[in-house]
């Protein structure tokens, strides 16, 4: 089974190098034959990659542990869930498990754009099979995972306990989706450059592809963001690490993109801005594997020292000037059709948008990149940490927040006093109520103050778009307020859809400031029976009990936990002792309410749980970062989904091509 699967990976690498090379010729001398016969390849190789997938996947269900990837990453006790996670746990998994869902990404790409972009379609296979053939050379020349080992242990190694978490079997998936999704409009790009098609057709043929990138990215962050905060137990969510910070890169410059091809879309401006645009996101995507793959930084989540780096380094070198190369060839024809009429318009709003959001991205490419610079350099690693990160980015990120609130407010093209005072007046008074209510209570946080004004801002700004587009419908129509919001919102799915976008922003938004400004905590050592305080909770120490479970042992720590006097309930943080590895890991005990976290850790304990020491942590407000991210997937899936006039066009046009292709007479 394994052999099969290196097989199938070389068969594979010569059929996408294959089609790479016919589509191009078959496009440049006229043979349509040619690029069908690219196609198919493309189809075989989408088969190839998951005959590999399969190959890999029984192998490590199967115990196989004469293959090295198989004793690195499983052992017999562990769980068949996580047993299948490891397929990803490993550089040599993840690479696999890249190439394969850009293989039938590119399968779903041709099929869906079969009977439209016929003279963009051979490129755009070139490139998506140019990448795919790079991927299979890295596993087959520097990191197979079918590679065996003189012998066979009678047992593997296991899995990194940190990744045998709910989150980790999920988080590297939707990451590597929204990776290899921003291959499609780079590919799309690339070939509006040589074909000379500059105008907004390839953005719209890849609007849905990009978005769904985007989305898979979004979540995948949340879903790492999440691990970091129940598996790690040190209270936090983001620590500025570079791993998560190569997913936070392309996320930025993806979202840039996303807003600057409405004005494309809509005036004909910033061409060159949105080619670079996706340039930079898929740069970035490559980037990012690099940097977590190569073992050139230190991480949780990197893997170990490889010989991928100069791989990397030499692909990215050939995307980038390549791309550069085509787009200086094109500048003359790439003139937008329209100029910025003022200052004070939409189009200017998403521009500045766009600025924020590539300073954002190059600030934490500076400072990731920053202690490998100094070390080259130097001869020395001058590390960056977290406050570097948070000094820079959190007033920028402030204002890419208030800008989410200033867009909507402003018109296309130029925005009268008497419109602006109009459009302000309500979201500026909410956002004063909210930052005086706040000083009412004592809030003398001045960065806090301001930030959660911003937020109620750009709520009531939200609120207002959705009020007025309904108020507009119910005078044309008649309708009930009800229905004219859902009908409204149904015949406006990519504009609502990325208000509700926005709302899930400012909600996550809402969550890091209150989880950075008014975080408390304290650490105490124990005996059973005695109590610790911090805020309005008093923590009672029951007893420490060792538990054992499939592939480790628990010892848990019985809390109660008391507020004003009231049993709230038990809560049990624990630390895991799992077999073959040396150091325990911690699980910590949180207790979520809508305004704040309680989160417990066992820190230790002496002589058998006659003395244990915790530190206990309030997260204010932080599950409204987890709000936030789910109302932005929602807001996402809303702007995604096809609406029915979408529907019954793609029916009508599959029909179509049914009926051109039958046998007549």
């Amino acid at each position: 089974m394994t052999q099969l699967g290196s097989n199938a990976l070389l068969i594979a690498l010569v059929l996408s190098a294959y089609a790479a090379t016919a589509a191009v010729v078959g496009a440049r001398r006229g043979y349509p034959e040619l690029f069908e016969s690219a196609r198919n390849a493309v189809f075989v190789v989408g088969g190839m990659t998951t005959v590999a997938a399969v190959a890999l996947l029984y192998a490590l269900i199967t115990r196989d542990f004469s293959l090295e990837y198989v004793a690195s990453y499983t052992s017999r006790d562990l769980p068949l869930f996580y047993t299948v996670s490891a397929f990803w746990a490993g550089q040599a998994g993840s690479l696999l498990l890249w190439a394969w869902t850009l293989a039938l990404l590119s399968v779903a790409v041709l099929i869906q754009h079969q009977d439209e972009q016929q003279e963009l379609l051979p490129y755009v296979t070139a490139v998506l099979m140019t990448t795919e053939a790079f991927f299979l050379i890295l596993m087959l020349f520097a990191s197979n995972p079918f590679a065996r080992l003189g012998f066979t242990p009678p047992n593997g190694q296991g899995l990194n306990p940190l990744l045998q978490n709910l989150g980790m079997i999920f988080h590297p998936v939707t990451i590597y989706l929204g990776y290899v999704g921003f291959t499609v409009p780079f590919a799309f790009a690339v070939a509006a450059l040589i074909t000379g098609r500059l105008d907004d057709a390839w953005i719209r043929a890849t609007r849905r592809w990009t978005l769904i990138s985007w989305l898979f990215l979004s979540i995948g962050i949340g879903l790492g963001a999440q691990w970091a905060y129940l598996e790690l137990g040190w209270g936090g969510y983001w620590g500025w690490d570079p791993v998560e910070n190569a997913s936070l890169m392309p996320w930025l410059t993806g979202t840039a993109y996303l807003h600057s091809v409405m004005i494309q879309e809509r005036r004909g401006m910033l061409k060159v801005w949105n080619l670079l645009l996706i340039l930079f996101t898929f740069g970035l995507t490559l980037l990012g594997t690099f940097i977590t793959r190569s073992g050139i930084i230190e991480s949780v989540h990197a893997f170990g020292v490889s010989s991928l780096g100069p791989y990397f380094l030499a692909f990215i070198a050939l995307t980038v000037f390549g791309f550069l190369f085509l787009l200086f060839r094109r500048l003359a024809e790439l003139r937008g059709e329209n100029e910025l009429d003022s200052l004070v318009s939409r189009e200017s709003s998403f521009l500045l948008n766009n600025l924020i959001l590539m300073g954002a991205a190059f600030a934490t490419l500076w400072g990731t990149l920053f202690p490998m610079i100094s070390e080259a350099v130097t001869g020395q690693e001058i590390a960056v940490s977290a406050p570097f990160f948070n000094q820079v980015n959190g007033p920028i990120f402030m204002v890419l927040i208030a800008l989410i609130g200033v867009c909507p407010l402003i018109g296309w093209r130029r925005a009268s006093p008497e419109n602006l005072w109009r459009s302000f007046l309500w979201p500026m008074g909410a956002g004063l109520v909210v930052a005086g209510a706040l000083l009412a209570l004592e809030v003398r946080q001045g960065y806090a103050l301001l930030a959660f004004g911003i937020c109620a801002f750009v709520v009531m700004a939200i609120v207002l778009e959705f009020w007025r587009g309904m108020r507009a419908r119910q005078r044309m129509t008649g309708e009930n307020p009800l229905t004219a919001l859902v009908r409204l919102t149904g015949k406006n799915q990519r504009r609502y859809g990325g208000y509700i976008v926005h709302l899930g922003v400012v909600f996550m938004a809402v969550g890091i400031v209150g989880s950075t400004f008014f975080k408390q905590e304290t650490q105490a050592s124990l005996a059973p029976g005695e109590t610790l305080a911090l805020g309005s909770y008093t923590l009672e120490y029951v007893k420490l009990a060792e538990v054992p479970a499939q592939n480790h042992t628990k010892v848990l720590a019985t809390v109660n936990v008391y507020r004003d006097g009231r049993l709230l309930g038990v809560i049990t943080p624990e630390k895991d002792y799992h077999h073959n590895q040396s150091e325990p890991t911690t699980e910590v005990a949180i207790r979520t309410t809508l305004a704040e976290d309680l989160y417990v850790i066992l820190a230790g304990w002496e002589d058998g749980g006659a003395v244990a020491s915790f530190k206990v942590i309030i997260n204010p407000l932080v599950v409204w970062l987890w709000i936030g991210g789910a109302v932005l997937t929602a807001g996402t899936t809303f702007a995604l989904w096809p609406s029915a006039q979408e529907v019954r066009r793609q029916v009508s046009r599959l029909a179509t091509a049914r009926v051109g292709s039958a046998p007549t007479g």
